[in-house]
């Protein structure tokens, strides 16, 4: 299947692999971050909640501006920084032994996939704009 055939079956961000990755992973992070000391509540926790939501909303934010090529990159390149700002904070969670080595991997590598299909549809946006023709 190619990707205007695979497109055609996509009606909303939700329906795409990449934004249930990335909300599922923001909702691990929320889960996990309970558990993180009460001093860190107005610094890490709310940072790594805070830039893991972002990427979810930045990546909504991109698939209604499919119309115009330049907007559309640019709100995918906004959700690509908070992706790589969610791994910097599970750096600092793992490092201060709030989250596991394995809990930290597991999300990073998680965080890794994301990136890599927000980087593919920057690279090939013509694959997801929407045309005038349709």
């Amino acid at each position: 299947m190619d990707k205007k055939e695979e497109q055609g079956r996509i009606r909303i961000h939700e329906d795409l692999v990449i934004y249930q990755k990335a909300f599922n992973a923001a909702m691990r992070i929320f889960e996990l971050s309970k558990r993180f000391p009460v001093e860190e509540r107005y610094s890490l926790t709310d940072q790594i909640r805070r830039s893991s939501r972002s990427v979810c909303a930045n990546f909504a934010e991109a698939w209604r501006k499919r119309r115009y090529q330049a907007a559309f990159i640019a709100k995918l390149s906004d959700s690509e920084a908070e992706a790589t700002e969610t791994q910097v904070w599970l750096n600092f969670a793992v490092k201060c032994q709030y989250l596991s080595t394995e809990e930290g991997r597991e999300l990073y590598s998680t965080y890794n996939q994301i990136l890599s299909g927000l980087v593919k549809m920057i690279n090939y946006p013509e694959n997801w704009l929407i045309s005038n023709n349709r």
